[in-house]
This record gives structure tokens, sequence and C-alpha cells, in this order.
């Protein structure tokens, strides 16, 4: 049997850093009061403050069309080289106590004092090191230059416990997604002050997979005051699960591209914030049952969890928890429902949900989910069909994200 715990919280402890940091040319942080580094912020001690600041990326137009052209995006849209950082800065872990995160943020070398912001929320990422502040080489990271290259200023939070962030990734998790994005962009903010630049209120707010319903939470939360300054402009999620309980029942009968992988990212995930099991013998088959929650700790790539796993979810799971999967109830049922209403409200800003038919990790029926909730809340919006499996979907889509962002109403 599954234990009936679902409402516990696990608690994350964190330290504070005690200084902030700005970057040298050369990417070397130096520490300086709180105070300085966070100049015309409101909450300069709290959330959003900038703990420190590296500079990972200072590259002309040129360089950022050769990188984009290398991960197979298309640049034509780049007419700015940029400067991305690595910054750590502060807000607060699923319980609501002070903890660190880490995010990259690019600006375009424009000259442009007030900039348009661009909030970038990355997909599924289990080594914690593949978000786009640490790994050159991942979409996110290509992700974010364009959108510079474009003009647009860019905060691209790698979430909690990813990056240099402590602790484990809580897995979509509704309230630790929206805070660390919305603490992203404070800390974006204070940074660009720091050059006599500042951000538009408007933020145009797109992501890829589990970024997609972050996406529509964060423009949720953005519309409903969760900042005093910041309010969404547009969003363009793509490749969104957003019916998070359709996509883990495909998962539990193998209907999903690696759907031991991420079932078992969910299940382990869900256990440490909610308590989903007693044991691991209840959810995972022998021998798996004694390895799975080590390979999701933050420090095993992809490659790695994946090799080490069944190809299916029936040779990694017990026919009980595929069986609970299939048919939540309680508080189970009632955690996933808060994934599955992320399209379930009425954004009074451009919408547009991209998405491949031949998408076979996330099913192209999730765009259609989401598309259903907007048009029972009478939103305008439209559904854009893109070329690719899941990875390549999120490519051929950005340059018609940002040709929607350049078009959105300041």
């Amino acid at each position: 049997m599954i234990s009936q715990r679902l409402h516990r919280r696990l608690l994350v402890s964190s330290t504070l850093a005690l200084t902030c940091a700005v970057s040298l040319p050369g990417g070397t942080a130096h520490a300086v009061s709180p105070a300085a580094a966070a100049a015309g912020h409101p909450h300069h001690t709290g959330r959003g403050a900038v703990v420190s600041a590296t500079l990972v990326a200072q590259w002309d137009a040129d360089r950022v069309r050769a990188h984009l052209a290398q991960a197979h995006i298309k640049a034509y849209q780049v007419r700015h080289g940029v400067r991305a950082h690595r910054l750590v800065y502060r807000t607060i872990d699923i319980t609501g106590r002070p903890t660190t995160a880490s995010q990259l943020v690019v600006v375009p070398a424009n000259g442009v004092r007030d900039l348009r912001v661009v909030s970038w929320l990355h997909g599924t990422t289990v080594f914690r090191g593949d978000v786009a502040s640490m790994n050159e080489r991942s979409t996110d990271r290509a992700a974010a230059l364009l959108f510079a290259g474009a003009g647009n200023a860019v905060s691209a939070p790698d979430y909690l416990g990813l990056g240099e962030g402590p602790g484990f990734h809580p897995y979509g998790h509704p309230e630790g997604t929206v805070s660390a994005a919305v603490d992203a962009l404070r800390a974006t903010r204070t940074f660009v002050r720091q050059d006599g630049r500042d951000l538009e209120r408007r933020v145009l707010i797109s992501g890829f997979s589990q970024g997609g319903p972050a996406t529509m939470m964060l423009g949720r939360a953005l519309h409903r005051g969760a900042d005093r300054y910041f309010r969404p402009g547009a969003l363009a999620p793509v490749g969104g699960p957003f019916d998070l309980s359709g996509f883990e029942a495909a998962a539990a009968d193998d209907r999903v591209f690696r759907s031991s992988l991420y079932l078992a990212y969910f299940a382990t995930a869900w256990q440490r914030m909610y308590g989903l099991y007693d044991t691991p013998s209840e959810v995972f088959r022998a021998p798996y049952d004694t390895v799975v929650e080590t390979l999701f700790d933050g420090h095993h790539r992809s490659s790695e969890v994946a090799a080490a796993l069944p190809a299916t979810s029936r040779e990694l799971f017990t026919p009980e928890f595929l069986d609970r999967v299939r048919h939540p109830t309680g508080e189970l049922r009632q955690q996933l429902r808060a994934l599955d209403t992320t399209c379930d409200w009425r954004p009074d800003v451009p919408v547009r949900i991209f998405h491949s038919p031949d998408d076979a990790d996330v099913a192209f029926t999730n765009a259609r989910h989401c598309s259903g909730q907007l048009t029972a809340n009478g939103v305008e919006h439209e559904v854009v069909r893109v070329p690719g499996d899941h990875n390549g979907s999120v490519r051929s889509a950005l340059p018609q994200v940002v040709g929607v962002f350049g078009r959105a109403p300041h």
C-alpha cells in the first residue's frame, strides 16, 4: 500500500551568505556590502537580493550567432552582443524558509536603458550541472543567448536545488517553482540597475517541457500581484505537460518515451516533498529499490540515471504503485490537480502554446488540455504546431517565440 502521509513537507535547511558579490571582467567574484549590491531594490536584504555574480560569457553578436547555429537554432534575430552572469540570489524553499538559488542573467550590449525582460523556464533536469547558468552547451543557455541577442534582458532561473542552489530539486512543486522565478526576476532587476539600466514591468514568459506549466504558473502569480513591480506581458509555453495526471498515467503504461526515468524522478521527488511511501520497496522492484533514490540526488547525469534503470515502468515499479499512479486518490490526486490546472485562469496578455504533434515525451494532447482550459475562461490564444521530437520542438519554436515577444505590447 502507498502511504497516506502526503501532507508532510520536507524541511530543507540552507545557509545564507553574509556578503554579496559582483563580478569583474574575467569572471572573478568580489564581495561587496549587501546594501551596495542591491542598491535601488526595496528588499535588498531579503528575497531577490544578489548574493554573488560571476561572468560566464561576454560575446559579440557574431559569436552568439555561431553558438546558436551549433545548437541548431536559427539566429537571424540576433543583433547584439551579450554579457551573461551566473547569479546566486536569496529566495525561500518549499517550507518558506530562507535559502539561495542560482540563475543565468543575460543582457544585450545595446545601450538601451529600459530593457524588456524575458523569464525563460527550463525543462526536466536531473543533473544540477546541466542548467543554463552552469552548462554552456545546454539548450537553455542557447535560448537565453537568443533572447538577449534579440535585445531583451533574460532571467533564466535554475529552480531550487539545481545549479548552485542547496538541497534537492522539488520537481513539480508549484509554490517553489513560482517563488524561485519571481525572486530571480527581482535579482535580475537589482543586478541591471547597478549599470544604470532597468527592466520594464511586463515580463515575457516562456519555458519548455516542465517550464511550460511553470510559464503559466508564473504568469498567473504575477497577474495576481505576487510582485509589486512585475506583471505578465506575454506567455509562450513550449511542449508542456499541462495534464500531469494524464502524463504520469501514460508513463505508468509505458506510453511515454523514457517513461521509467520520468516516473522515477516524480516518485523520488514527491517522496521528499510529501512522503509518498514508507519504504522504497513499496514503489520500486528489487534490486532497484536500493539505488533509485541515490540516482536522483542531483549529482548523477541523466545518461548515468538512464543507464542504471530499466527501459520500462513495468520493470521498475511495483504493480500497486503503477495502479496508484493510474488512479490517484486522496492527497496525491489533490497535489496532481494543482499541476493539471495551470492554464485554468484568464490571462489578459497574448498567449501562444507551442507543441509538436510528433512529441513522444509529452503528447500533443497536453496542448489541447491547456487550450481547452483557456477557451473555457474566454481567453483568446493560439496553439502553434512546430516540427520535431520533444527536444527538437523547442529549437523550432524559439525563433517564433522571439517574434511573438517582439509584437507584445510594452
